[in-house]
């Protein structure tokens, strides 16, 4: 038992039910991507999509809600926008997906293998992702640093460095 845990017990408090959850990863992630619009606007990218008007038309998304999401995506750094321009036109931006970004691939990936499991059309999944240089299907896998297949089972949660307990009430 390491020191913290004895502490813990000595006390009588549950770092499970206990603890400050006020500095969760988790919520502060979905402060970001946890409304749907904005994850439909990621697979979008991962698509191919870049524009706009590509996104207000395959999403059917009203144009202020859609300007809102994209505008707090580059905000956030998760996309970024170049400039093109088509002849006769004017310059208008596109959305590129940057490296903070592309680190959401395997949760928006684990959304997607979760949806073609229990909720695809009876005909199967929609959209099939494959591996584009061998072309076998893409799967979602939680490995350790160390490179082993880790089941949700075996995973263990424990006090990290900006651990916290609850404020006495």
């Amino acid at each position: 038992m390491d020191a913290l845990s004895e502490v813990l017990q000595d006390t009588g408090t549950n770092p499970r039910l206990d603890r400050d959850t006020s500095n969760c990863s988790i919520a502060r992630t979905l402060e970001i991507v946890g409304e749907k619009w904005t994850i439909l606007i990621l697979r979008e990218v991962w698509y191919g999509s870049s524009r706009f008007g590509d996104f207000e038309r395959v999403l059917g998304c009203p144009r202020n809600l859609l300007a809102t999401r994209l505008r707090m995506l580059v905000e956030e750094g998760i996309l970024a926008t170049e400039t093109y321009k088509e002849p006769g036109s004017r310059s208008r931006p596109k959305y590129v997906i940057t490296p903070k970004g592309m680190d959401l691939v395997p949760a928006v990936m684990g959304l997607l293998q979760w949806g073609d499991r229990y909720r695809a059309d009876p005909e199967g999944p929609a959209v099939l992702a494959r591996h584009r240089e061998c072309g076998a299907h893409v799967d979602v896998q939680i490995r350790c640093e160390r490179g082993h297949p880790v089941q949700a089972k075996d995973i263990e949660s424990v006090p990290g460095p900006a651990f916290r307990l609850r404020a006495s009430e």
